[in-house]
């Protein structure tokens, strides 16, 4: 009688898929890093914090805090999205990093001296649309593994 050798091992996870949340949090940090790049090519490296909302990209207000933050975000996807638990750790960041982001836009949208992170409307409507993808990717419902094929 043989054995798989990767049982209980971790080994051979690749085998079994990834699950549809773990691709949410690849897609996502892609997108936040892709995002934060082309945020220098508006922005450059001056003005750190400057709240110039004429610097947009695509109608979304960013300056080079702005764009480091995306960038850290799309970092963490990349790093996160290949286990389940990291993938679903990674949701709640979102869900809580963005959620509150959403709060300070809402709080300091109007304040030159306060919204360092230059954050407009936009910012605000996709910081409630990440927030609520990152709980989606938290809460999203495993894979029955006991299920068999036919």
């Amino acid at each position: 009688m043989t054995h798989p050798t990767n049982v209980g091992t971790g080994a051979g996870t690749a085998d079994r898929g990834r699950n549809t949340h773990q691709w949410l949090a690849l897609i996502i940090g892609a997108v936040y890093l892709l995002v934060g790049l082309a945020g220098f090519l508006v922005t450059g490296f001056d003005g750190f914090t400057e709240h110039n909302h004429d610097q947009t990209l695509l109608g979304f207000a960013v300056n080079p805090l702005h764009n480091i933050v995306h960038i850290l975000i799309g970092i963490l996807g990349l790093v996160m999205w290949k286990r389940d638990g990291s993938a679903r750790t990674f949701g709640w960041i979102l869900f809580v990093v963005y959620g509150a982001t959403f709060v300070y836009g809402l709080i300091v949208a109007n304040d030159p001296d306060a919204n360092i992170l230059n954050i407009n409307g936009a910012d605000n409507g996709l910081h409630i649309v990440s927030a609520l993808a990152g709980l989606a990717i938290a809460l999203w419902p495993r894979k029955d593994r006991t299920r068999t094929t036919r």
